[in-house]
């Protein structure tokens, strides 16, 4: 049988039965390995385990907690540190010094990271537990996560199918039990593709809102960091420990002047009818949309018109060719990615045909893709402009199967992916929020699999707002918390 925890807590409530005292934080770290090492082989969910790390941080946080109690400022901790002793492991994309730091390639095999990126650091200054690192594919660049370094990771609804990527084994971690929550980062849909094949709830934050420095940089501006966890409260939380700019920011955003947990407790009912678009074309690729997928979509819309707001059926803002600007951005972004000619040797083939096509543009190449891609985004949100969010499915489809993404050739790999994940990427290139929540179970193949919807922003810094949307379809259709693995 595999280690699970003993109830599925969340990370609000884990905090809080830590504050209490019904849970020691020594002994969670411990019950949390355990599943790392048995629930956690059976998913792929971790690169790396951090035990010494993880127990170091368990007796911190342990005399923490008894010098608040002894000071009688509890509360302020509370406040202070919310999720204080909270299991919140680090995506392997994501450097910490001192631990490995392989990004799921057998080009950094072994490598040993020697420095601590800033929001693996906003992580530990929260007082969380470790635990380990997060399986991933070769620098997070497929939207599976079959990693060249280690396990596959796998969604614990079955175990035959893909848990999605590049966030794939933190995903596969937080469905299963193991942990309540956990760091990701997307690019093109890294949370929100294995948030839906995992049946739990992933948030990309608005561009900007979370820093990569102060070792990083905003690259193809695509990339941000996020958070993948089983209820929606938990996802405002972890959004107010990593949310903040830095210094040096290309394009920072403003801190927002609240908490978004507070926001969402004080006004998550979302009073206020909303303008939802409702768009169920494909906007990556030319793809037929699974017919569980429609009816995911249309459960979340029953959800939504019951509430009172207003929905309306929306058509594709751009064409999957005009989706093709979003190309030289990607490719270069994986080109640019610096490697020696003995690591070059050891890539996947999907990596070498992203840095052959992305060393195939021109610096002029690149200025016109950038341009075209803002663009594209402007006559998108142009768009959307009528609508406070727009609502899609999560995927075209239930969660793949590993064979039917991870294809011998790598064009067609790519292409296999786009027709995977034909909505998702639309917000990396918007820069808006986006938010992937559970919304169906449904049996395709004689095996019970999650559907989820997609939410995205239509304006730039509405991540509560989504936080809110998101809320009320959680409090109103409630899915699973924990998925024990099925299959093998």
């Amino acid at each position: 049988m595999s280690a699970q925890p003993e109830t599925p807590r969340g990370a609000l409530e884990t905090a809080a039965a830590l504050r209490t005292g019904e849970l020691v934080a020594e002994d969670l770290a411990e019950r949390t390995l355990d599943a790392a090492r048995s629930t956690g082989a059976e998913v792929g969910a971790f690169a790396h385990l951090l035990e010494e790390l993880t127990r170091e941080q368990a007796r911190a946080v342990a005399e923490r907690l008894e010098e608040s109690r002894r000071a009688g400022s509890g509360q302020e901790l509370a406040d202070r540190l919310p999720l204080l002793g909270v299991p919140l492991p680090i995506k392997d994309l994501t450097q910490l010094a001192g631990a490995p730091f392989e990004a799921g390639s057998a080009a950094l095999a072994g490598n040993i990271a020697t420095l601590t990126d800033g929001v693996a650091q906003q992580i530990l200054d929260g007082g969380t537990l470790t635990i380990g690192k997060t399986s991933t594919p070769e620098f997070g660049l497929p939207c599976y996560t079959e990693p060249a370094t280690g396990a596959p990771a796998r969604t614990p609804w079955d175990l035959d199918r893909t848990a999605g990527g590049s966030s794939g084994g933190a995903a596969a971690a937080v469905a299963s039990g193991i942990v309540p929550l956990a760091h990701g980062s997307d690019g093109g849909g890294s949370v929100r593709i294995p948030a839906a094949c995992c049946g739990i709830v992933g948030l990309k934050p608005s561009r900007g809102v979370i820093s990569p420095g102060p070792h990083g940089s905003e690259g193809m501006g695509l990339v941000t960091d996020g958070i993948l966890t089983r209820s929606v409260r938990d996802a405002a939380a972890g959004l107010d420990l990593l949310a903040g700019p830095r210094i040096g920011d290309f394009t920072p955003a403003a801190p927002a002047p609240y908490s978004y947990l507070a926001r969402l407790d004080g006004a998550g009912a979302q009073s206020t009818p909303l303008r939802i678009g409702v768009l169920r074309a494909p906007l990556a690729a030319e793809t037929t949309v699974h017919p569980a997928a429609l009816r995911g979509l249309e459960r979340a819309l029953e959800v939504l018109r019951g509430l009172g707001h207003e929905l309306t059926e929306i058509p594709a803002p751009f064409t999957p060719e005009d989706w093709t600007a979003f190309m030289p951005l990607w490719t270069v972004g994986a080109a640019s990615i610096p490697l020696d000619e003995a690591q070059e040797g050891k890539l996947l083939e999907l990596t070498r045909w992203l840095r052959e096509r992305g060393r195939s543009y021109s610096g002029v190449d690149l200025a016109r893709a950038f341009a075209g891609v803002q663009t594209l985004s402007r006559r998108t949100l142009e768009a959307f402009a009528p609508y406070d969010v727009v609502i899609t499915p999560a995927l075209a489809g239930p969660p793949a199967r590993p064979e039917q993404l991870q294809l011998a050739e790598g064009g067609a790999d790519f292409d296999a992916q786009r027709a995977f994940t034909p909505w998702t990427s639309t917000w990396n290139m918007l820069g808006a929020a986006a938010i992937a929540i559970p919304s169906h179970r449904e049996v395709v193949d004689g095996t019970e699999l999650p559907f989820g919807v997609h939410l995205g922003a239509t304006r730039h810094g509405e991540d509560a707002l989504l936080l809110a949307v998101a809320a009320q379809l959680e409090a109103h259709d409630p899915w699973p918390l924990v998925r024990t693995p099925h299959g093998a």
